[in-house]
């Protein structure tokens, strides 16, 4: 009927069918939501960032000079100083694909004549998500994980001083002006770490998103292939007394992680906030207990003792046939809490919310994680 419609309207605009299939496949195309592997360009988590801040302003040189007064004496006045470069925390960015690889401030305004001072430059922003990392050659220098957090990366360089500073009673015609100095010029790096409290740790096509789909207001990308989840995706677990958990779905990690395979350190860095940790095992693959001994290894290489933090293992695709033989298995060999699941089927999803907030309230908070 609807189509019929579309027909009618078509011929009365004096359009034939043709064009208006092509009409609708065109609106169609526009609209279509950008795919999990698009979206992932703009996703960055480590920018490499040259920064420079504003020079000084010149001191002036000058002499007051008008009729009937023709030694005046000094007046030059001081230069302006230079422009810092501050970073600023923003909640509402996500991603540090919006910084640049480099910074440079604003100069400060020369001094002038009838002592007037050169004007301050304005300071330069660089907005960064929460949970940035700034770092200078290894060694952390600030972490930014509070809203409108500012930190001065790049002091800019003081102002000149004019010769009317250098006038005393033994030099009472100072031609002296001393240059604004140069700002301050370093190079950091930026690293985000996802702030949540609970990370989906698995291997690729572990259920990982589908999972958190499940349970959270999130809603990942899912496919049947390898490497689905190409950023980090964090979604909000609600609760009746209002308290709200974040949960981040890690990309998938493959053995040699710790060495950048795969997907590599890039993504092992977003574990290191998670208060608790969530290893989720594709329980239809043969000898699951393995992936959970390999995603220890990979979490310990990266960082000693990571995977030590208050966790459980979630048995995932129980749905399968084969998953219920190997669960008992799995059981036999483990001794952490393990929560069998089927993300797919949306089953003993909420014995998984009730875990996580038990470890939750029992892990000790950290500041920067509330």
């Amino acid at each position: 009927m609807l189509f019929e419609n579309n027909l009618k309207l078509l011929r009365m605009c004096g359009r034939s069918v043709c064009e208006g299939l092509l009409i609708q496949r065109a609106h169609k195309h526009k609209t279509a939501q950008l795919s999990e592997k698009k979206l992932s360009r703009y996703f960055v988590d480590h920018r490499r960032v040259k920064v420079v801040a504003g020079s000084g302003g010149d001191g002036a040189s000058t002499f007051h000079s008008e009729p009937w007064k023709e030694w005046g004496g000094p007046d030059g006045g001081n230069g302006g100083a230079g422009g810092d470069i501050i970073i600023k925390v923003d909640r509402q960015v996500k991603s540090l694909s919006s910084v640049s690889t480099v910074y440079r401030g604003k100069d400060g305004e020369a001094g002038s004549s009838k002592n007037r001072f050169g004007r301050n430059a304005s300071p330069t922003y660089i907005t960064v998500p929460l949970g940035t990392i700034v770092k200078e050659e290894g060694a952390m220098l600030a972490d930014l994980s509070l809203h409108d957090q500012l930190y001065t990366v790049a002091y800019g360089g003081a102002g000149g001083k004019g010769n009317r500073f250098f006038l005393s009673n033994e030099n009472r015609a100072p031609l002296t002006a001393t240059p604004g100095e140069k700002g301050q010029e370093r190079v950091v790096q930026l690293e985000l770490r996802t702030m949540a409290h609970a990370a989906l740790v698995g291997f690729p096509n572990a259920g990982k998103s589908s999972l958190l789909r499940a349970i959270s207001n999130a809603r990942p990308a899912v496919a049947a292939y390898p490497f689905t989840t190409l950023k980090p995706h964090v979604g909000i677990v609600q609760y009746r007394d209002h308290q709200q958990v974040a949960v981040a779905d890690i990309p998938g990690l493959i053995p040699g992680a710790h060495l950048n395979r795969g997907l590599g350190v890039s993504f092992l860095r977003h574990i290191e906030r998670c208060r608790v940790l969530l290893y989720v095992l594709d329980m239809s693959s043969a000898e699951p207990w393995e992936q959970f001994q390999q995603l220890c290894f990979e979490l310990d290489q990266y960082k000693p003792h990571l995977s030590h933090r208050p966790h459980a293992i979630v048995a995932n695709k129980m749905d399968l046939p084969e998953a219920r033989q190997n669960l008992e298995a799995l059981r036999s060999r483990v001794h952490q809490t393990v929560i069998p699941v089927s993300a797919l089927m949306g089953e003993n999803t909420g014995e998984l919310i009730l875990h996580i907030r038990t470890m939750y309230d029992s892990y000790p908070r950290d500041s920067s994680q509330s």
